[in-house]
């Protein structure tokens, strides 16, 4: 997942964490300086929904605007076909045949 807190607050004016803290305290959400800067700095570890209900009314958005998915990853080698290729580099050779 990916963490757009701070996206999504700059597209609603907020550009200071100190703002989007004061208009959580408002909506009823008092959370600690700490998880404040956790939450505005990047990808929190936990956040439980009821704060993250929160942050979407205030931020007037869905949960999928806050928390988007990653891009896929690359498309797996087919079979038989390794799916990691040697480095070649400093000291390295390939390997025998």
């Amino acid at each position: 997942m990916r963490w757009n807190l701070r996206m999504k607050a700059a597209e609603n004016g907020i550009w200071k964490s100190t703002e989007m803290w004061r208009r959580l305290a408002e909506a009823g959400l008092e959370i600690s300086a700490g998880k404040m800067s956790a939450l505005w700095a990047g990808t929190p570890t936990t956040l439980r929904l009821d704060d993250l209900d929160v942050i979407c009314a205030v931020l007037e958005c869905t949960p999928t605007a806050v928390v988007a998915a990653r891009r896929p990853s690359k498309p797996q080698a087919a079979e038989g076909t390794p799916s990691r290729t040697p480095r070649l580099g400093r000291n390295r050779t390939l390997p025998p045949a």
